[in-house]
This record gives structure tokens, C-alpha cells and sequence, in this order.
């Protein structure tokens, strides 16, 4: 049996059996929703009918799928719930296939300064969060500017724009801060700011300490450089944020996406995350399903829980909104930071070719070449668990060593489906058609287009960054493309996660100013309709879920999202203006506008 037949939910197959509601003509009473959306245009995502004007809802299930209006009526009864869509467009529920949780809600309730380089936006910030923070909490983090040198929405750098970088001070702050210690950093991690409260509490407002940086005037900046003994005494001293912050902050992060339309994130699971996952779900609190990736060397202690994919990581059940997933792993680290592993040097950095790192994001990037055979031993062990691998690749030569690894496996006798190469942002002419030889997913970030168009070719070179983002080149070749939007984003760039940002990167390949005008390599532009196929079916496909939701048609699960104009036919430049009005899962509106 196949990984997808095992997850199929065994009601589904008995409604199948029996035969469900359709909008087929006939005299037999049939029964009435619980819900019906009308009057508007529904992109189904199935062949046999793309488009439709209406359907019904009973439980979580779509129970019927009409092309006009006048075919669902019979379908409406006394208690039906009506929603009348005056035009608007529907698609099946939008799913994630690719982001970082357990960070994304410190972005929204701690210190978020990726687009901040003075002290205007320096003390806005603040200002912010004292106003959300209890007494005396720390704020950290922040990664002032990552957009300095270029800022949001750049296509590309400008001669003699670059300057020294901004640098604050503690005076900038503390008035606005008082009694809640700050610990925030440059997007580097190489400079950090401490607020006179960070600094009493670490024992360091008065004295000398090994790496403390003075202003002119010989007193405490509140900089302090890393490493150095004064950045380790400070880390000592923050303090761990509650189990009770943690948990607004995650709901911080639900919020965002059941108001973007996501009803599903394929997460980069972390295991004291999972655990908040497992809480807010017992208190009705999950409103977004999510297909946990452990890390890649977890897979034989998993499978000794008697874990394994589609099962809930507490009970062991199977599990619709929280299940494990895949493993994820990691060959090279990324472009925003140099990492990213080549053939050849950065142009910028001639004597960098990037970074090995091994199978977990905990181990030092000095791996080497030799040790792939102990990424393919954990791959192996962890199919043995009845998990199958997604690994980040970002470089030519991390793509390439990847696709060289899986046709091992392939040419062992292992069967493909599901694996995926992450990421898989720069590719040599020579390995695109392996993608579709060996039925490989390539998990993109289209958004990473209009942002990383700012560097990527003084760092690699015009003639590499035609292999940059190529996403028609792999379409092209009958590639599955699977969309992701890693949020929050890296520590160099901020990625957003609504899918009106994704899509516009796909479809036009411009920065948000519309930059350049004709698109980044306009060649590899995808269409709308493809963009929706790789945020839709396809990532229930990559999740081995296709059969039971991800497009709309009689018998699958009702997860719906609205967006509030037609994606297919508007000006490719008013994507950006597109928002969500309704988000259903289960057949149940979690968020409406």
C-alpha cells in the first residue's frame, strides 16, 4: 500500500463508496448543506471542471461542486449557512509549504529591525513593543540592518550607495525601554545593543568588560561585539522567555496566516514547538493544520516511539490538522550569509565557494564532502521509519550533490515520491532535467526572487543567476513545483508569507516597486494558474494528501480560501493588492474579514 493509500481518512473512503451529493441533475431529495458559497468564481484545480460558480459543504466535506448558481439551490435548507460571494474568487485552501514557526510570532511580539538603520525606526520599534510587553520581559533579537546597504524593494545595488553601517546607541533607547532589558542584534549577529536595564542585569553598568565598545565620550555604548567575554556574560543573563509569551506568540503567528488564507504550513519542526502545537490544539486554539519536519537524524528514535508520517506526535494516531511529515536536512547554508555551496567562487568572495553542512542545522558548516555518506546512512534509517527526506539545497554544487544522492538511492531500489530538494535556488543547465528523471519536488520560494535580486548577481554573476529562481526551466521538464514562503524569512532578508507576494514573484519576477520592468530573467516567469497548482494540489501532493484535498471536487475536504478578486484575470501589478476575505477549513470559517 502505498505512503498515500495509508493516510486516506477511512470516512472519506466510505462517502466515496456510497456515492456523494453532486450537482447532477436529478428528481431524488437530496440533503441540505451545512454551508454553500454562490455567486462567485471557484478554481477548482481538478482537469475535468477548472472552474465553477457555486458548492455545498456538509461536514468537513465538499459534497457538491455546480457550475451555476441555480444548481445549488437545492441544496440550501433552513439551516444552511449562505455565503454569497458577490464575484469574489475562490481557490482550494492555500497551504504553506514551507515556513519556520516557532520564529515567525518573535517577529510580530519581540523586536523586529530587519528594515531599520537609524534611530527613528530604532525608537519606533521599541515603542511598539513596550506597549505589548509585561513588566521587566527582555526584548531581543531585532537584526537591525539586513536592508541597509539595499533597501526593500531593490533590483539591484547602485553604484557608490554603500556607507558605513549605522551603529545605535543605548541613549537612543533607554528613555523609551526603562525597566525591560533589550539584547538585540545586527543582522550579522556580529554587533549587539544593550540597554542600561540589559546591562545591570548582567553586572556590567559599572567596569570594564572585554568587548564593551565606548563612544567618544568614554562611557558604555551599550555595543558589545561578539565573541567576546562581555556577549557571553550577556547571554547568561537573558532571561528565557515564558511559556505563556511563547504561546502569544504563536498565536500572533495563527492569526497572521488564517487572515492570509493558509490552512496548512509544512513547518521546520522543532520539538519544544511541536509540544505548544499539541497544547493549542487540545485548547481549540490550532487554526491552521500542520505537517511537522523533524530534523533528518531524529528518524530512528521516532520510529522507536512508533512515530512515523501522518501521525499525531502525542497520541499516534492518525491526525488530520497535526501529524508528522517529512525529515528535513541540509547540505549547504545560504546566499544572504555567503553560504550557499558552488563549483565555482563568489564573484565577491573569490576565494569562498560556500558551505557543507551535514544532515541537522546544529552542526558546524566545516562538514566535508566525505560525510554525504553519513546523510545518505540517516536518509536510509529514516525511510526505514516510513519517512522520506527533504533536504536543503541552495547552491549549484548543494543542488547537484543532492540529485547525485537520491539517484543512488533511486538505483538502490528506493521509490522517490515525496522527496524533495529545498530550496533548490540555483541550478546548472546539466541538472534540470534529473529533477523530473527522478521524480524529485522542487520546494521554491518565489518570493525570494524580488528580494534576493538586490545581491545575487554581485555575489554569482549575471550568467549563474540564469539558473537562479528558473522556475520555467523546471516546469518545463515536467518538474512538481511545491510553493513555500520560508517565513519569517533568514537573518539577512525578510520573506513575506501572504500568497499574493509569492505569486506576483512568480508571475512577474519584479521587486515590490516593479522592478525591473520586464521581469528578473522574464524567461522564467510561470502563470498564475501554475503559481496556484504549486501552493495548492501540489502541496498536497508533496504531503501524500492529494486524494483527499488540495483541489475542489466532490468528497474531499473543505478547505476553501476567498480572496476578494479574480487571481486569473486582474493586472499581474494589482496582485499585490489582492486580500483574503474568508478562510475555511473543514468546512468551518476560521477567518473572515
Amino acid at each position: 500500500m502505498s505512503r498515500s493509500s495509508r493516510l486516506v481518512y477511512p470516512a472519506l473512503c466510505i462517502m466515496v463508496a456510497t456515492g456523494m451529493l453532486s450537482c447532477k441533475k436529478t428528481t431524488e431529495p437530496v440533503t441540505p448543506a451545512d454551508l454553500v458559497l454562490k455567486n462567485g468564481t471557484i478554481w477548482t484545480a481538478e482537469d475535468s471542471r477548472p472552474q465553477a460558480s457555486a458548492l455545498a459543504v456538509n461536514g468537513k466535506i465538499i459534497t457538491a461542486v455546480c457550475g451555476t448558481d441555480a444548481e445549488v439551490e437545492k441544496y440550501i435548507g433552513e439551516s444552511t449557512r449562505v455565503i454569497d460571494l458577490e464575484g469574489r474568487f475562490v481557490t482550494p485552501g492555500i497551504i504553506d509549504g514551507h515556513v519556520h514557526f516557532n520564529r515567525a510570532g518573535a517577529l510580530i511580539n519581540d523586536a523586529n529591525l530587519m528594515t531599520v538603520s537609524d534611530e527613528e525606526g530604532l525608537r519606533a520599534e521599541m515603542t511598539r513593543l513596550v506597549g505589548i510587553l509585561d513588566d521587566g520581559e527582555w526584548i531581543t533579537e531585532g537584526l537591525w540592518g539586513a536592508y541597509e546597504q539595499w533597501s526593500l524593494g531593490d533590483a539591484g545595488r547602485t553604484a557608490g550607495k554603500r556607507r558605513k553601517p549605522w551603529r545605535p546607541h543605548r541613549d537612543m533607547i533607554d528613555d523609551i525601554t526603562g525597566d525591560h532589558p533589550c539584547f538585540i542584534c545586527r543582522y550579522d549577529g556580529q554587533e549587539w545593543l544593550a540597554n542600561t536595564a540589559a546591562l545591570k542585569a548582567a553586572g556590567m553598568d559599572k567596569g570594564l568588560f572585554n568587548g564593551m565598545v565606548f563612544d567618544s565620550r568614554g562611557n558604555a555604548s551599550g555595543i558589545i561585539v561578539r565573541p567576546s567575554p562581555a556577549y557571553d556574560k550577556m547571554v547568561n543573563a537573558v532571561r528565557p522567555k515564558s511559556e505563556k509569551r511563547l504561546l502569544d506568540e504563536n498565536r500572533a503567528a495563527l492569526k497572521a496566516l488564517r487572515e492570509a488564507g493558509i490552512v496548512e504550513v509544512h513547518d521546520i519542526a522543532k520539538p519544544d514547538q511541536t509540544e505548544r502545537f499539541v497544547k493549542l490544539q487540545q485548547d481549540g486554539e490550532l487554526t491552521c493544520r500542520v505537517w511537522l519536519r523533524p530534523d533528518l537524524s531524529l528518524g530512528t528514535e521516532l520510529k522507536e516511539k512508533g512515530m512515523t508520517m501522518g501521525l499525531h506526535p502525542t497520541s499516534g494516531e492518525k491526525d488530520g490538522w497535526l501529524r508528522y511529515g517529512a525529515l528535513k536536512g541540509y547540505i549547504d547554508g545560504i546566499m544572504g550569509t555567503h553560504g550557499a555551496l558552488f563549483f565555482q567562487p563568489y564573484d565577491d568572495q573569490p576565494d569562498n565557494y560556500g558551505h557543507w553542512r551535514t544532515h541537522t542545522s546544529d552542526d558546524p558548516p566545516s562538514f566535508k564532502k566525505g560525510n554525504m555518506e553519513k546523510m545518505y546512512n540517516l536518509i536510509r534509517a529514516g525511510l526505514d521509519s516510513g519517512f522520506v527526506p527533504n533536504v536543503h539545497a541552495i547552491g549549484t554544487r548543494g543542488v547537484a550533490e543532492m540529485l547525485d544522492l537520491y539517484e543512488r538511492l533511486k538505483n538502490e531500489g528506493a521509490n522517490l515520491t515525496g522527496f524533495r530538494v529545498i530550496h533548490a535556488q540555483v541550478i546548472r543547465p546539466q541538472d534540470f532535467p534529473r529533477f523530473k528523471a527522478l521524480n524529485v519536488i522542487a520546494e521554491i520560494n518565489p518570493y525570494h526572487i524580488s528580494d534576493d535580486m538586490r545581491w545575487m548577481e554581485e555575489r554569482i554573476g549575471h550568467e549563474r543567476c540564469r539558473g537562479a529562481y528558473a522556475f520555467r526551466s523546471l516546469l518545463d521538464i515536467g518538474t512538481k513545483l511545491s510553493f513555500g514562503s520560508d517565513w519569517p524569512g533568514t537573518s539577512a532578508a525578510l520573506y513575506h508569507m501572504h500568497p499574493k507576494y509569492l505569486i506576483y514573484a512568480a508571475v512577474t519576477r519584479q521587486t515590490l516597486n516593479g522592478e525591473p520592468a520586464e521581469g528578473w530573467f522574464p524567461e522564467e516567469r510561470i502563470t498564475v494558474e501554475e503559481a496556484l497548482r504549486a501552493y495548492t494540489i501540489n502541496n498536497a501532493f508533496a504531503a501524500f494528501e492529494a486524494d483527499i484535498r488540495g483541489s475542489m471536487k466532490e468528497g474531499k475536504l473543505a478547505d476553501l480560501t476567498v480572496f476578494d478578486r479574480n487571481l486569473l484575470t486582474i493586472p499581474h501589478a494589482e496582485l499585490l493588492k489582492v486580500e483574503v476575505t474568508h478562510t475555511i477549513i473543514d468546512g468551518k470559517i476560521v477567518f473572515q474579514r
